[in-house]
């Protein structure tokens, strides 16, 4: 949805408008209210800050990726491998509820591109565009459970139930096509853990929750009217519709969730002409289908969301998040991350290569990240053959891509074996301020009012990560 969703097309009286401000719409969102479609495509006049980025692509590695066996190598561990692990120094006593050892890791390292950078020799097609990432070492999360991490990272909040972070981008920018969601989630075959609030409006209106698109089959069901109802039929039965729902909305001024029903009408009526052209990859080269790994079998499913970002934010999408799981390696982490990140690797590669031809990765912010990191130790099962990690909210890698970061850098460090970071180090509401300043966003000012008090993205307000912007 988009910000059209706010706009009232009934002539508001006074007490309708008084409403609507008592009910706390920040200066963002109230502009908008005023504006109309047209006007919003120019919404970059309304932004707090000159804007870097105009769109977002992220890509959300679910179920935690190792940072020590991607991005951000141990020696120490190799020296310490298999060696008992204890939090006290203590290597000779066993912990509380069994031994643990030291990990190393299964992967040689290599440092790529002009600017150095660390990564793992399975990146054979991300190691050619390291120079245009910025890596961040530094980030720490509150949680080590599944849902609540994932919450976090992309609400802010650990319990769920408030607006993901691609809401709030397009609550404060707008949309740039009115005939297209604002913010558009790419699911992996299921959905993540915790569910589509992952991608909730939380308590911003109804119209600004992301709108998934099915990984298999028809993209959004019952998008095309059925059978013999003709186009100028459907306008028919849809203006009879609009009609007849404002004067209910009428009487109930400030219901967002009816505002967004009536939004989301139109908006599939739009999307019928529009949706088709985009989803349809057929119009693609070869040479575009085969860069991006489409129709081979291990990078087929995330080669064809990584185009379809581009495709969408090419088409005025501002937000859309593209998810990758199955990275809770607590086994054979060789296997395991080895195979995940061939599935990615040519796809993202792909994509930033895409993006940077076409002009469009200096203003498109390109994220990477999983809920959390993982542990330098773990548990040994069959025989010490077939270790893992375990999860750890205090050292993971994230990494940012065009939109105005700190492009040939890595940012922060974890300590030698990995287990906490211990530099440049920063709460992931941190992230989230930086994340929308790039964007042109202020995190104190892109407020809602709910529940008695002001809430942003960040809670309770974070600190922009300076050294993460060019």
């Amino acid at each position: 949805m988009n910000n059209q969703n706010c706009v009232s097309y009934v002539t508001p009286t006074r007490r309708e408008a008084l409403f609507g401000l008592g009910a706390g719409l920040g200066s963002v969102a109230f502009s908008s209210l005023l504006q109309s479609a047209d006007s919003q495509r120019a919404s970059a006049s309304k932004l707090h800050h000159p804007a870097k980025a105009k769109r977002c692509i992220f890509l959300m590695m679910e179920g935690g990726p190792s940072h020590i066996d991607t991005f951000d190598p141990k020696p120490e561990l190799t020296k310490q491998h298999l060696r008992v692990f204890t939090r006290n120094g203590d290597r000779e006593s066993a912990m509380s509820s069994g031994k643990r050892y030291f990990v190393k890791s299964p992967f040689d390292f290599i440092k790529a591109g002009e600017s150095g950078a660390d990564l793992c020799t399975q990146w054979s097609h991300l190691k050619s565009h390291v120079d245009d990432i910025c890596f961040f070492r530094g980030a720490q999360v509150d949680s080590v459970n599944h849902p609540t991490a994932c919450y976090q990272l992309n609400t802010g909040n650990q319990f769920g139930g408030d607006p993901a972070i691609g809401a709030w981008v397009t609550y404060g920018m707008g949309t740039s096509n009115e005939n297209l969601p604002g913010f558009v989630v790419l699911p992996k075959t299921s959905y993540p853990q915790g569910g589509a609030g992952n991608w909730s409006n939380g308590f911003l209106p109804a119209g600004f929750q992301g709108t998934p698109l099915r990984a298999q089959g028809s993209p959004i069901l019952n998008l095309n009217p059925p059978e013999g109802v003709s186009s100028t039929r459907q306008r028919l039965n849809l203006d009879l519709l609009d009609q007849l729902n404002r004067q209910h909305l009428a009487a109930r001024p400030g219901r967002s969730d009816l505002e967004a029903r009536l939004s989301s009408y139109e908006l599939a009526y739009q999307m019928q002409t529009e949706v088709p052209g985009v989803l349809d990859l057929e119009g693609e080269s070869q040479t575009t289908l085969d860069a991006y790994g489409i129709g081979k079998a291990k990078t087929d499913a995330f080669g064809r969301k990584c185009l379809l970002a581009r495709r969408l934010v090419e088409k005025g999408v501002r937000f859309v998040q593209a998810y990758a799981g199955n990275w809770d390696s607590h086994d054979y982490i060789a296997k395991a991350h080895g195979s995940l990140i061939e599935s990615v690797d040519q796809p993202i590669a792909a994509l930033l290569e895409d993006l940077k031809d076409r002009g469009m990765l200096d203003d498109t912010l390109v994220v990477w990240c999983g809920e959390f990191g993982r542990t330098p130790d773990n548990g040994l099962r069959g025989g010490g053959q077939s270790y893992g990690r375990d999860h750890n909210s205090k050292a993971m890698t994230m990494w940012f891509a065009g939109g105005g970061c700190n492009a040939g850098h890595t940012i922060g460090a974890t300590d030698e074996i990995g287990a906490t970071a211990v530099e440049d180090v920063h709460h992931i509401r941190d992230v989230h301020v930086t994340l929308l300043r790039l964007l042109g966003l202020n995190d104190n000012k892109l407020t809602y009012y709910h529940a008695g008090r002001f809430k942003q993205l960040s809670q309770f307000g974070g600190k922009v990560i300076d050294k993460l912007i060019a």
